[in-house]
């Protein structure tokens, strides 16, 4: 077989277009990864919907991507054919810059982005550096992997930055806070989630993964918190998690968009609290998460649909009419 199936993005705010590619070639240090599984992450949608304003275009997106290395460019050291991988969305990075020499590779200022600035897992196929993928363990489907890529691995890093918060706040329950919800409780903290009014099914999701309050996000909790991570990309959630956690607090924003937050009284910031974003991941974020998860063991609720209908997962994502995650399934 020469060619494969991809979703494409030809232009930001149009549907993905299906269409046929000739099956890349991997290049030096490239594995080439017959996809299985590619999760829906809402940063595909910010670039689907251009909030992320300079993808290459034409793109591939989808970077929650899980399957077997079907062939290995030169170079390549630490993988066999066969092998099952995840590949997430940082993709590359110098390695000399000011902030990867600090260990920040995460802010590197010459990065690249898989499903953003490299062709992603919306596809029967795709490439990828070999220094920056995950070996993927343990007994989940390939389907139930998939967010752990994004959804578990910005979580993971979310929470590490929420501090050792006991009260912990969550607003917006979708792929990556009913990962994180798990973690949390297995450290042995409280979960407070913050959902859509009216969402009665998120809030019984919560629930049932071990959250000892649930309301709407504009509700103030019951008590007050020591920390909140905010993964709705919501501007005005910002205000509310502030009124919400205690002097000393810290409040995460999780996404890498986020509508405009409104003016707030300084005296809801005062006292020491604190308001920090999170920006993509490190390899070693990656490495000390998929470690971790096994023994949580964290599940994941997924909900899966065929590559074709991608728009569609895309749509119920915007929509918020999914439990958990979707994960696009490859054919093949």
């Amino acid at each position: 077989m020469t060619a494969m199936q991809a979703m494409v993005l030809e232009q930001a705010r149009r549907p993905l277009r299906q269409v046929e590619r000739p099956i890349p070639e991997p290049q030096p240090d490239q594995i080439l990864v017959k996809v299985s599984a590619c999760g829906v992450c809402r940063t595909d949608l910010h670039v689907v919907d251009g909030e992320l304003t300079d993808p290459k275009l034409p793109l591939i997106p989808g970077h929650e991507i899980v399957g077997r290395i079907a062939a290995l460019g030169t170079g390549v050291t630490r993988f066999r054919e066969g092998d099952r991988v995840g590949i997430p969305w940082l993709g590359w990075t110098c390695g000399d810059c000011r902030f990867c020499r600090k260990g920040q590779e995460n802010l590197c200022e010459h990065a690249a982005f898989t499903g953003y600035t490299l062709d992603g897992g919306y596809a029967d196929y795709t490439l990828a550096d070999q220094r920056y993928c995950f070996p993927i363990e343990g007994t989940l489907s390939d389907a139930e992997a998939a967010p752990l890529l994004c959804a578990g691995l910005i979580g993971f890093r979310s929470l590490h930055m929420a501090g050792e918060a006991e009260r912990l706040g969550l607003y917006g329950f979708g792929a990556a806070a009913h990962i994180i919800a798990q973690v949390a409780r297995h450290q042995g903290r409280q979960v407070f989630a913050f959902t859509r009014p009216g969402d009665e099914e998120a809030q019984a999701f919560a629930r049932e993964l071990g959250a000892v309050w649930t309301g709407d996000s504009s509700q103030a909790p019951p008590e007050p918190l020591d920390a909140a991570i905010i993964f709705a990309p919501v501007g005005a959630l910002v205000p509310a998690a502030l009124k919400a956690v205690v002097p000393g607090g810290t409040v995460v924003c999780a996404g890498i968009h986020m509508s405009d937050i409104p003016s707030f009284p300084y005296d809801i910031l005062w006292r020491e609290r604190k308001l920090v974003s999170v920006a993509n991941l490190t390899r070693t974020d990656g490495e000390s998460f998929l470690a971790l998860a096994p023994d949580v063991p964290v599940r994941t609720s997924v909900e899966c649909l065929p590559l074709a209908e991608a728009n569609e997962a895309l749509a119920r994502l915007r929509e918020g009419r999914l439990r958990g995650a979707a994960v696009l399934m490859m054919e093949n």
